[in-house]
Formats: structure tokens, sequence, C-alpha cells
């Protein structure tokens, strides 16, 4: 590692022209598309799982490539050797905290619980070696249409930092860093004074327990992800308010749901100080897009009799999409509560869920066999399909990094 996270923030925070991009993991195509433009493009990479993606095996692991911390980590260092990736990475936990698997809101599990899973896949983070903790105890399936009280985010906040640190020093790990608040507005920070009030607040009480301060604080710039579009209303006059306060306590303004932002929205990021902004769906979205261009190619190899009989594949990525119910905290209003039956009745509607959901059943077991068979069908043909997925996925991430004057932003964080 040439640099620390920190040295990345601090750079930014103090002038910086940069931002940088928080990468959800959605697939190990994804994971060495990433490292491949981080060596052209000499970029970091900053990898941020939530625990729905990535957790301990005892809670179930993740549904992507079935990832627990130690199997993520360990495929991550490989893949960045296979690539010949020397640059700095880094594994971030994303949505840490009480009841931030789906299962455990679901399951209405109590307080006293929530808390110690959270506390338990903590310790797995930190055994695995990662390097930014996101502790966001927002999430309250008791709290249902209204704010979360500030004082409860306060102490639960407080509360897993203080355990994070003791369990640090008692097993000498590595220092890492912290990231808090939320973009949801539950978290109670959806106004500029909520927020500065939060970190001064936060501040003292870490300070008078002889804690680390967060290197990242969560804002709301107004960017709101549904379907396959961001359907938010993105505020640059409010986030470069946000980004100055922050800047202000020497904390990076960090901004959740960027997915599929325009280009004009992106180049402002730099300019406003926005530290860093995450992106994960959109990116699934993306690569389901490729495999789905892919199978339309196979389709008409097959019926001009070039290749032989074409797989299943989108047919049954489609039927495994919509029985996952992976695609219901990503519908709007208007498509609430509506039947399996609907959606397959809903042409628009279907391609929709099959785009922005497909990501989650990439490791269902039909879905894999269906694959495998039309990469065999493209590849007898001449047609590299992996490289086609990987390459349409670094377009995407390569575009945005461009827009964040991200390309050497490694070289010039090592000389500053």
């Amino acid at each position: 590692m040439k640099n620390s996270l920190k040295q990345y923030v601090d750079y930014i925070v103090k002038g910086g022209k940069s931002s940088m991009l928080g990468i959800g993991p959605m697939s190990p195509a994804l994971i060495q598309a990433c490292f491949e433009l981080g060596k052209e493009k000499d970029l970091p990479l900053m990898f941020i799982a939530s625990r729905n993606q990535v957790d301990a095996d005892e809670f179930g692991a993740g549904y992507v490539n079935n990832w627990d911390q130690f199997r993520f980590a360990a495929d991550l260092k490989a893949i960045a050797e296979k690539v010949g990736f020397d640059g700095d990475y880094f594994l971030c936990r994303d949505h840490g905290g009480p009841w931030q698997r789906d299962k455990e809101r679901k399951d209405h599990i109590p307080e006293d619980q929530a808390m110690a899973l959270a506390r338990r896949s903590y310790e797995v983070d930190m055994d695995a070696g990662f390097d930014l903790l996101h502790i966001d105890p927002t999430k309250d399936p008791y709290v249902v249409g209204k704010a979360i009280d500030i004082e409860v985010v306060l102490q639960r906040t407080i509360d897993l930092i203080q355990f994070c640190e003791d369990y640090r020093k008692e097993k000498s790990l590595k220092q890492f860093y912290y990231e808090v608040g939320t973009e949801e507005t539950n978290g109670g920070l959806t106004s500029i004074e909520a927020f500065e009030a939060f970190i001064i607040e936060l501040n003292k009480r870490l300070d008078d327990a002889g804690l680390p301060r967060p290197l990242f604080i969560v804002g709301q710039t107004g960017t709101l992800t549904r379907l396959t579009r961001n359907v938010g209303h993105f505020n640059d006059i409010q986030a470069n308010q946000l980004s100055d306060i922050s800047c202000q306590y020497g904390v990076g303004l960090k901004e959740h749901n960027g997915d599929y932002l325009s280009d004009d929205v992106l180049l402002k990021h730099p300019g406003l100080g926005i530290t860093a902004m995450n992106v994960a769906p959109a990116y699934g979205t993306w690569e389901t897009r490729a495999y789905l261009k892919l199978h339309e190619v196979e389709k008409d190899l097959a019926e001009k009799a070039l290749i032989p009989t074409a797989s299943n594949f989108k047919t049954v990525l489609t039927k495994a999409c919509v029985l996952s119910h992976k695609w219901e905290k990503w519908i709007t209003e208007e498509h609430k509560n509506k039947s399996e039956e609907q959606i397959f009745s809903e042409p628009d509607l279907l391609k929709e869920i099959l785009e922005l959901s497909g990501h989650y059943n990439y490791e269902k077991d039909d879905v894999v066999v269906e694959m495998k068979k039309m990469f065999a069908n493209l590849s007898q043909f001449g047609v590299e399909p992996q490289r086609y997925v990987i390459n349409k996925i670094k377009d995407i991430i390569q575009n945005e990094a461009e827009c964040f004057n991200m390309p050497g932003l490694t070289s010039r964080v090592s000389e500053a």
C-alpha cells in the first residue's frame, strides 16, 4: 500500500480537486474491471460491501459470490495479483450495524440481539483486515414512518465504535477508520443544522471517551436510487454546504446513492468538495445488461444455425429475479404491492426488474447452468463473453473516475 485511506481523504479535504468512488462489489467480474482500470489509470479503489453482500458464514455469508469477509479479502488479493495491480485498494464495510441484514429487519429481532449480531459482524470485518467500518445504527424495524431519535443514533454509534476499538486493541489489529451517518431519511440528518449538530456532538463524545473521530460522514445531497434510475434531485448548493461543514471538522463528506447520475452532476463533485460517492446497484444493472446483450447475440446466431441451440439464460434469470423479490427495496410507489403475476404481465416493468435485480441471482444454480451454456456457445463462435462484460463495466467506472479527476490520484497523494 502506497497511501492510507486517511491520506486520500486529507488530500481532498484540504483542497485536492478530486472525488473518490466507493464501489459496491457486485461480482468478481466487476472486481477485475476495477483492478484493470486502477492499474491503467493510477486509481485508488475503495470497495464498499454491505452486510447483505458480504458477511460471516454464521449469518449466511453474502449474496455476492457467497463471500464472507475472509474469502472476499482473499479473492480481491488474488484478482489484484492476476491483473498486476500494485496500487492502493481498501476493504470497506458499508452500512454495518444492527438490523442491516434484510432478514434481521424482517424477523424484527430485539435490539439487544441486533446489536450483538452487529458487533459480531464487525469482529469478523476487523479480523479479515477491513480498512473502513461504516457505523450505521439507523435501521430499526420498531421505528416506522419517522426519524430515529438522534440521541439514540448517537448512543448506538458511540457504543459500536467503543466496542470496535476495544476489540482492535485486544487483538492487536491494525488501525482502521470509521464512517458515520446515513443517507436514509429516517437517520434524522436531513437538514444542514442537524448535520452540523450531529458532527459537533459526536466529536465531543468521542473525544471525551478517547475514541477516534470519523474519517467520513454521510450527507444527503438529494440523490435517491429507484428502479434503474436516480429519481432524486441532486442539490449542489446543499452538497457544497455539507462539504464546507465537514471540512471544517476535518471529516470527508461521503455521498451515497450515486447510481445512474448524469455527467453534468458527476462533473461538479470535485469542485463541490464531495470527498467520495458510493455506487452499487447501478454496476449490477450494467453487468446484467451486458449479459443480456450477449444472449441476444447468442439467440441470433442460433436462429441462423451458426451455433447449436441457444441457452435459456434470459428466461431463467428473469424468473429467478421476480421470485427472489430482491427488487422490492428498489421499487417505486406506483409499483409497490404488485404480485408476481402482475409483474410478469407488464413487459416494461419486468425488464426493469430483470436489469435491477439480475446481480442478486447470478449464483443461482439454474442461472449458472444457462450462463455457462451461453458462454460456451459464444466462445465456440469466437466471441469472448467474459472480456465483453468486463469491458462494459470498465467503460462505466472509467467515465465516473474521469469526471472525478481520479486518474493519477495515487501518485498525486504520494507526492503531496
